[in-house]
């Protein structure tokens, strides 16, 4: 009697065995190096099977496509003997928890290489999400790095993606000590890479996402920043997948490669919410861009070759038959001196003992130039600026922010601001940007003879001024030979640069001058706040 019951218990052993082996065995394995999304409302099995991998690390991140529903829940285990993890699994020693953050984020790494499960417990409403397994780096993540602003127009805007593909400098040596020609910095800008992240571009009006907290990186309504939700939500005016948008590659400074895109339909005076996405996946972002006013009068330049970091409007007329000025365009009486100035500094230059030790321990004639051709940019492409205090922009800047506090109280301090003016200041303090009255008829009063009159405006135009750390960053790289002098910021510094912004005694006036002492530490921030002019400074 006891044989038959102790034979009946392992054939009952064996049958419910035999039943989780068909079970695991019908469940989906989610492939290495790749996402799955995933409905909860129709799901077949809770489960998934985690892949084995090469190496000794599985990667499992999850990105909410929805606001998280109450209840549910996210675990792994590498034990593939517990087939499906749980909080109230048998032994919980193997099982761990994915925590999904406020921004819709979540991931954990198993150790091993044998593979594991995955299991989603249902909360009380139904979710969308994407699941990512790798063997490498997170499939999903929201990166460090942000998107780049350019420079904006009424309705027009220049924007790059984070650099992906730093540039490989090779330094020279003495006694072959050449520099880059007048014409190009980066040899290597001609070849772009053949293989590079694939970026989309998401902009939509500020005023249609939520108020974005840049301590916690969150919505302040809990909407995911993940791709597929940014990518779901309505009133989007510019996606580089279906929009016309022009798209490029870049080598525009050293930190190397990025995808540029110049794109229009924008509306004046508008604040602008700008995302960038890689590979359908990982999120850079959010950046705020601002428009300028419909009277705006300065055209964009960029893609030149020999001024790669300029990519801002300029005071030109604007080109006949293109929407922008580049190197294909840009007027010779513009180019042709800046690439002669730029030819005889560099001969003086390489008459100094480049390459050896009578140079510096700190710096090489490589870096005199290429921050020399960073200042000469700057004084011979100045960079148009809009004075939020003008007549033509306040009236309706002001009415519209003024609407927009009345609809809305907003938090101060690290929050989205929705201030309309096309150079919108910190909320919570009053910085203005270093701007300048000019005229394009008066030589005299530009750095610049050679600009041709403005035809609109009646010549009138600002300068938004060149950060003096621009010029600060020639003299520390430069041989005194050379003669090279910037103003000081006590006396005259301010007549023809942004002083103090980057570079100063913010936190003790009249005090030491500190480098990234001053009042924001940076040429432009996040949020569409642009001081002065600082290519190589942001």
């Amino acid at each position: 009697m006891v044989g038959n019951f102790l034979l009946l218990k392992l054939l009952l052993y064996l049958l419910v065995l035999a039943l989780q082996i068909v079970d695991t065995s019908a469940q989906e394995t989610l492939a290495i190096n790749q996402t799955r999304t995933i409905d909860t409302s129709s799901l077949t099995s809770n489960t998934f099977r985690l892949p084995q991998t090469t190496t000794s690390e599985l990667v499992v991140t999850i990105a909410l496509c929805g606001n998280l529903s109450d209840g549910t829940r996210f675990f792994v285990t590498n034990n593939t003997a517990i087939a499906d993890p749980s909080a109230s699994s048998g032994s919980t020693d193997d099982v761990f928890e994915i925590v999904v953050n406020g921004n819709g984020f979540g991931n954990f790494t198993l150790l091993g290489d044998g593979g594991g499960m995955f299991a989603i417990s249902k909360g009380s409403d139904d979710l969308s999400l994407e699941v990512g397994v790798s063997d490498g780096e997170p499939m999903h993540e929201l990166l460090t790095e942000l998107p780049l602003l350019g420079d904006t127009t009424a309705n027009q805007a220049l924007v790059f993606s984070p650099a992906f593909l730093p540039q490989n400098i090779i330094e020279p040596t003495y006694p072959n000590y050449t520099l880059p020609s007048a014409n190009n910095p980066f040899p290597d800008s001609t070849n772009s890479p053949s293989v590079f992240p694939n970026f989309t571009l998401i902009v939509g009006p500020t005023a249609a996402f939520p108020d974005f907290n840049a301590t916690s990186e969150t919505f302040s309504d809990g909407s995911p920043l993940t791709a597929c939700s940014i990518k779901s939500r309505g009133n989007i005016t510019i996606n580089s997948n279906t929009s016309a948008v022009d798209t490029s590659l870049v080598l525009r400074d050293t930190k190397g490669w990025r995808t540029q895109w110049f794109f229009s339909g924008l509306q004046p005076l508008t604040n602008y919410t700008v995302f960038v996405i890689q590979d359908d996946v990982k999120v850079s972002g959010p950046i705020n861009i601002v428009t300028k006013s419909a009277f705006f009068a300065c055209p964009l330049a960029h893609s030149l070759p020999y001024c790669p970091e300029v990519s801002y409007a300029v005071p030109l007329p604007f080109p006949d038959s293109a929407p922008a000025y580049t190197a294909d365009n840009m007027p010779t009486n513009i180019s042709e001196p800046l690439l002669s100035y730029m030819t005889n500094f560099t001969q003086s230059l390489l008459t100094f003992a480049c390459g050896r030790d009578w140079y510096s321990p700190l710096m090489t004639c490589a870096d005199c130039q290429l921050a020399y051709r960073t200042w000469l940019c700057s004084v011979q492409l100045p960079r148009c600026g809009e004075s939020p205090t003008t007549s033509s922009t306040t009236t309706s800047a002001s009415s519209t922010a003024t609407a927009t506090q009345k609809k809305k109280k907003r938090k101060r301090s690290y929050f989205w601001r929705r201030d309309e003016n096309a150079q919108t200041v910190l909320s919570t303090s009053s910085l203005s940007p270093s701007l300048k009255a000019q005229n394009s008829s008066d030589p005299d009063n530009s750095r610049n003879a050679n600009l041709p009159a403005l035809t609109s405006n009646e010549g009138n135009w600002t300068e938004l001024l060149p950060c003096l750390e621009t010029c600060n960053a020639v003299e520390r790289a430069c041989p005194n030979f050379l003669g090279i002098a910037c103003p000081v910021p006590r006396f005259n510094a301010y007549q023809s640069y942004g002083v103090g912004f980057i570079d100063g005694d913010a936190k003790d006036p009249g005090g030491t001058w500190l480098q990234k002492g001053g009042k924001t530490g940076v040429a432009q921030d996040r949020w569409g706040n642009v001081w002065c002019n600082g290519p190589g400074l942001v």
